[in-house]
């Protein structure tokens, strides 16, 4: 059956690597991997324009089911023609079901077997999110890549615990599959199990073998797959053996998404692992704190040592931020609680990310990537 992405893998794990340099073909336009996403929660990221993710030269970007639901809403994304286009953004997005707020809004929600019973964490008011309600919002939103409602356990977690979240997790994968549109976007399925490998194992080759009749009589199945339920309490450290042990039973010719994570470090890691796909929050909040990631390590522009330091950020990085502002000006700006300061640092920590992908994406084409991870590694070192 055809899927409403396409994978191809370019270069695929060598003797010192499981990482893979891939290519994802989507109707918005096509994605290189291994990729970092920016996450705009609310239909934007925070701290930068659409023109600025596009002179970083983001090309995918992430919006937030439970929060665009609250606000706008369905009929706002409706009328305007889908997230997309509201915001002026023309290449590929992907959207969170809602299950991290399962996660995160524990003290405000009750799960159920058919799906969500939250309290509007702006107004208290009642809500309910089943799996189908996931996917329609996702559809109003004009999701490029749509991710299934599953249940995401805090870690440290029991065995119960991480069964029942599969059990529900894959219930309602079921139902996300059957209740996408033919002309929808594209659709994964969410690994969970904590730090079990055996419980992750499982759980993926369930979700990787699904096939689902949708609405219109078509069988369906998960167009990647994803790897929820990190960085949600362990140590990062105990991440990574998991992740070497799944990701080479993850399907070869689908994107491998890992949700959530993290720091540059991480992201190395993880691609060494063969994952494709990232996200997180942290290079936005980070930034609006002063905690700046760089080439040669973590800035904290706020210390006193920058007052009248008149270098950039990163003097070997290609940023506006860097090539237009010292460290002594964007720590006054932040340190006043200016925008600008905020924007500045921001701008920075995407570009960042970004570039960290692109040269990992290089070193890869090149074979050199497990020598200029060792070295990244090292050089970052605290």
């Amino acid at each position: 059956m055809k899927r409403r992405v396409q994978f191809e893998q370019i270069k695929g794990p060598t003797e010192h690597t499981n990482a893979r340099l891939g290519l994802i073909d989507t109707p918005h336009g096509k994605i290189e991997t291994p990729v970092f996403m920016p996450v705009g929660t609310l239909g934007t990221v925070k701290g930068m324009t659409t023109r600025d993710l596009q002179e970083i030269d983001a090309s995918i970007i992430l919006g937030n089911t439970y929060h665009l639901w609250i606000r706008p809403g369905m009929e706002v994304l409706r009328t305007q023609g889908g997230l997309r286009k509201w915001m002026g953004w023309k290449k590929p997005l992907l959207t969170d079901s809602g299950g991290f707020q399962v996660f995160s809004l524990s003290s405000i929600r009750k799960i159920t077997e058919d799906g969500v019973n939250f309290k509007n964490h702006l107004s208290g008011a009642p809500l309910f999110m089943s799996p189908e309600i996931s996917i329609e919002i996702q559809e109003a939103i004009g999701s490029t890549i749509m991710m299934q409602l599953d249940v995401c356990p805090a870690l440290p977690a029991t065995t119960d615990d991480l069964k029942d979240a599969i059990r529900l997790s894959t219930a309602w994968a079921k139902r996300c599959l059957k209740a996408r549109k033919t002309e929808s976007g594209a659709l994964f399925g969410i690994v969970q199990g904590g730090l079990d490998v055996n419980l992750r194992l499982g759980h993926l080759r369930e979700l990787a073998a699904m096939q689902v009749e949708d609405l219109d009589g078509k069988l369906n199945e998960f167009d990647g797959i994803a790897l929820g339920g990190f960085s949600v309490g362990e140590d990062p450290k105990e991440m990574y053996p998991v992740l070497d042990q799944i990701v080479p039973h993850m399907p070869e010719d689908r994107p491998r998404y890992l949700m959530g994570v993290g720091t540059p470090t991480d992201l190395l890691n993880a691609v060494n692992a063969g994952l494709d796909m990232f996200d997180c929050v942290m290079p936005t909040r980070n930034a609006r704190n002063g905690t700046l990631f760089s080439t040669q390590g973590i800035v904290r522009i706020k210390k006193q040592q920058y007052e009248n330091d008149p270098t950039p950020i990163d003097p070997g990085c290609a940023c506006y931020t860097c090539q237009n502002y010292s460290k002594s000006y964007v720590r006054h700006a932040l340190r006043c609680g200016e925008i600008t300061g905020m924007v500045l640092t921001t701008i920075h920590n995407l570009h960042f990310y970004v570039s960290l992908m692109k040269e990992v994406r290089r070193h890869l084409a090149e074979g050199s990537f497990h020598e200029f991870r060792l070295a990244c590694l090292d050089r970052w070192r605290e």
